[in-house]
C-alpha cells in the first residue's frame, strides 16, 4: 500500500513541476473514498494562495447528494468554477495530484469546465 500512495505523490510531484513552469493558477482536487475537495490555487514567487475553494462537506452539497460518488464531484465542480469566476479566475492548470484521470477526477474536471473554467 505505501509504494501505491508513493507513485501517487511522485506522480504529482512532476506535474506540479511542470505547472510551476506556465506561471499559471492550479486547479488541485484531493478525494478519499468518502469525499472530494477541490481549490484554486495562485502560481508565483510570493507563495501559494488559496483563491477559491470547494469540497463534498460543503452545506450546500452535503445534505443533497451522496458525498462519495459522480454526482458530488460533478457539483464540487460546478461550484468550484463558480467561486473561481467570482474571484476573477477564467483560466487554470489541472492538477490531478496524481490520481487517474477518470471517474469522479474526470467529472470534477467536466464540470469545472462547463462551469466556465479554461483547463
Amino acid at each position: 500500500m505505501k509504494d501505491k500512495k508513493q507513485s501517487r505523490l511522485r506522480r504529482a510531484r512532476k506535474t506540479r513541476s511542470k505547472i510551476r513552469q506556465l506561471e499559471v493558477s492550479r486547479l488541485c482536487i484531493f478525494r478519499t473514498p468518502r469525499h472530494i475537495y477541490a481549490q484554486v490555487i495562485t502560481a508565483g514567487e510570493g507563495g501559494d494562495n488559496v483563491l477559491a475553494s470547494a469540497s463534498s462537506l460543503d452545506s450546500s452539497i452535503r445534505g443533497q447528494v451522496n458525498t462519495g460518488n459522480r454526482s458530488a464531484a460533478e457539483t464540487v465542480g460546478t461550484l468550484l468554477a463558480e467561486r473561481a469566476k467570482q474571484a476573477g479566475i477564467t483560466r487554470v492548470a489541472f492538477d490531478r495530484s496524481g490520481f487517474k484521470y477518470h471517474g469522479r477526477v474526470k467529472a470534477l474536471a467536466d464540470a469545472a469546465r462547463a462551469g466556465g473554467l479554461e483547463l
